[in-house]
Parts: structure tokens; sequence; C-alpha cells
């Protein structure tokens, strides 16, 4: 199987563009054999909380039927961070979107940033439940940005929720680039899974984002990786037998010691 991670810049509030945008580089993960394309955080409306505020949507409206449409026209199934309105509430998720259109589910992000120079939280609700899905004989585990610095949920999807095969949408800046690289490997290592990444290329409201992104297999190898500044798609195949033969020369989770954490 093949999955495709697309690096790409958006333009800030032009849900229509973006949507073309991703409806561009679903089309070269499709000619490029891709069975999944994964595309960055809230890729639908860009970074910038007051716009989010102004633009996000429930997914019966906006960026998600146009992606739908795009995946059944396409047959390619997609992972996309959008922003979500429910009610009073806006979220920060991704959609999982199968080849024939149709909305398999989602992932609220459940680790906010609240720092210096953009709070999240003053946007968005957190989410409160880890999500994983089958998909082509691995199972998916969704997460977005922030969330790469919790190895706790990351573990989680591998144990609770057998995930091998970890998604992260994100729009990281460039001042943690150093440690966007090195999580992304440390968390696809630990959990002896596949990290794939999509990051944001370009800048939004001031917060410039330092690409990098990257496909990782279950030993740490880099199987495809990004420049820090262009729009770019990466391609690589992921395998149910990598992760097998790798699990089976170091039995890590057999050999765990909760009893000793706890």
């Amino acid at each position: 199987m093949k999955i495709a991670a697309a690096q790409i810049a958006c333009s800030l509030g032009d849900v229509g563009a973006n949507v073309q945008k991703m409806r561009d580089f679903s089309a070269r993960a499709k000619e490029g054999g891709a069975d999944l394309v994964v595309f960055p955080e809230v890729a639908d409306t860009g970074y910038a909380m007051p716009v989010i505020q102004a633009c996000a949507t429930p997914w019966t409206e906006g960026a998600v039927p146009a992606l739908q449409t795009i995946a059944k026209e396409l047959s390619i199934a997609i992972i996309c961070g959008v922003s979500e309105r429910e009610g009073d509430s806006i979220y920060n998720s991704q959609v999982f979107i199968d080849a024939n259109g149709k909305v398999i589910g989602g992932y609220r992000k459940t680790h906010l940033f609240t720092g210096v120079p953009i709070g999240e939280d003053e946007c968005f609700v957190p989410g409160n439940e880890l999500k994983s899905f089958p998909f082509g004989g691995v199972r998916l585990g969704l997460s977005i940005c922030y969330d790469l610095r919790f190895p706790e949920l990351y573990r989680t999807l591998a144990i609770e929720k057998a995930a091998n095969v970890f998604i992260l949408s994100s729009a990281w800046p460039f001042p943690r680039l150093g440690h966007f690289r090195i999580l992304a490997a440390a968390r696809a290592i630990e959990n002896q899974s596949y990290m794939v990444v999509s990051n944001r290329a370009g800048a939004d409201d001031g917060a410039a984002f330092c690409g990098s992104s990257t496909i990782i297999d279950p030993y740490g190898v880099v199987l495809a990786a990004a420049s820090t500044d262009r729009e770019e798609l990466l391609l690589a195949e992921i395998s149910e037998e990598v992760i097998n033969s790798v699990r089976n020369k170091m039995a890590v989770f057999a050999q765990r010691r909760p009893d000793v954490y706890r």
C-alpha cells in the first residue's frame, strides 16, 4: 500500500482555494499510485484563530463535502486537518474519508497549544477521545500537531487502539524545527510503527511553518522527507510485513513493565 503526505501552503480564509489545491495534490497522489493522501492541520481555513472562528462550519458544509467529492471522483482516501463547528464549539479536527467519498470518522485534537503567540484554547474546545481506523491491512492512529509532544497518546493508540501507522496533520512552526524532527522519529521508533507527517509550508498571520513533512518506518528509517519551505508531495510504501518484522526482532510491547510504571 502506498501513502502520500501533502506539504502545502494555504490561502488564509479562502476555503475554496485551499480545497482546489487539495484536489490538485490528491490527483498527483493518485497518479503516483497512492491509496491515501494526508493533508496538514486546518488545511481548509489556514492556521489563524480569528479566521478559524469566522470560517469554521459543520462538516455538512464547507470543505468536508468538497473533499468527499474529490475522494470519490479520484478513488483515493483522504485524511485532512479541518476546522469543525458543532453548536457553539469549534474543534481542531481531522476527517477521514474513504475512496468512495464516505466519511469513515474523525479525530478532535486533544492537546491544545496555549503558548505565545497563539493560544488555541481561545478558539478550540479539546477533544476527549483517541481514534484509530482499519485501512488496507494496517490500522491508522490519528493525531494533530502539538499531540506529537505527548508520547502517552501514541502508546495508547498503539496498545489500546492497535494502531501501527500514525498519521499527523500539523502546522508546526520554525522555531522548534529540531524538536519536530526528533519527536516524529521517536514516536515511530518507540512504538515500532510508521509515522506519516503532513506539515504546513508558508506562513499565516505571522506564524511561519517549517515544512519537513516526512514518512518514517517502524525502525526509524526516513522513507521520504520534504524541504522546509516548498510545497511537495511525498510518497512511500507502507507494509504490514515490515511492521511485523521489526516487532518480532525486538519484542518491546511484550517486555513492557506496566506494574513498575504505575
